[in-house]
């Protein structure tokens, strides 16, 4: 009978209370082994999340703006408004037009204004930034020593009108009679010039040709040095002067498109609200009041 007792009470007592537990078998020791290698292999082959969670609504929105956007005075000005209007604290991050867009592509900024066309509709083909808009028209120039001379040409020669061929006049002059400086940072000004060079079949080279020092300022460096530069035109309307001046600026090859665009891989709850703004009624009224851009007549 005390055998009985222990049997029933024991073993069967245990397999009752499995029982009336979720009825799910006891986890063998190979089983529980392999769960994290299973799980580890799962996150390798796992396809990546379309979005990451929203951030939440008290955190800044971070802006992404090329530092030129920044130098010609737009960026505040549109950063200003924004939060009288709305209340949401945005903070503007200084970036060149590429690495922002990386930024932006890897959830690092919440929205970017850029004036990198051709690289941002590479980005928007791929999907990794929506709901880009055209808020803002402006241009670039390009600018070089004044003349000693009141109504003197730059090198001796009347400005062309095309960008290319002045590039071209720069190539050819003797050595040492002129210098380029260029941003070689990457941002929208930067794409521009290396676009033109190509076009213009050169491949810029030193001693002739000065590349800047990452974070370095373009304009203040081609005054200092007396240097030919392309240059946002607002940029050049804040900080440029003597002894430069504008040589080439009505080439339609130089004309900006700024865009906004917010990211794809991260949803701030302002975001949308921010590009909805700068392209409503407020946001272009704030763009048109400077002096150096105007609103975008295409969307």
């Amino acid at each position: 009978m005390q055998f009985r007792y222990r049997f029933m009470h024991g073993p069967m007592r245990s397999q009752r209370l499995r029982a009336r537990g979720n009825n799910r078998p006891m986890p063998s020791r190979r089983r529980l082994l392999c769960l994290p290698l299973c799980a580890s292999a799962a996150w390798l082959h796992a396809p990546p999340l379309a979005a990451q969670p929203r951030r939440a609504a008290a955190d800044p929105l971070r802006v992404g703006i090329d530092p030129a956007l920044i130098d010609s005075g737009l960026g505040h000005a549109l950063r200003q408004a924004f939060v009288r209007d709305t209340g949401v604290a945005v903070q503007l991050v200084a970036r060149p037009a590429q690495p922002l867009l990386e930024a932006l592509e890897g959830g690092e900024l919440d929205v970017g204004l850029a004036n990198a066309p051709q690289a941002e509709a590479r980005l928007e083909a791929q999907g990794l930034v929506h709901d880009r808009q055209a808020v803002a028209e402006g241009g670039f120039v390009i600018v070089g020593p004044a003349p000693r001379r009141k109504g003197a040409a730059l090198l001796g020669v009347p400005a062309p009108r095309d960008a290319v061929e002045a590039l071209g006049r720069l190539r050819a002059a003797p050595q040492g009679s002129v210098s380029f400086v260029s941003a070689g940072d990457g941002s929208g000004t930067h794409a521009l010039e290396q676009a033109l060079w190509r076009e213009a079949k050169i491949a810029p080279a030193p001693p002739w040709y000065v590349t800047l020092a990452p974070g370095a300022n373009l304009i203040a460096h081609a005054r200092a040095s007396a240097a030919f530069a392309l240059v946002e035109r607002g940029a050049w309307l804040a900080q440029g002067g003597a002894p430069l001046a504008v040589w080439i600026d009505a080439d339609p090859r130089l004309r900006e498109t700024v865009h906004a665009m917010r990211a794809f891989r991260i949803n701030h709850p302002a975001g949308k609200i921010f590009v909805a703004w700068i392209v409503g009624p407020r946001g272009q009224q704030v763009v048109a009041a400077q002096r150096a851009y105007a609103v975008a007549t295409a969307r």
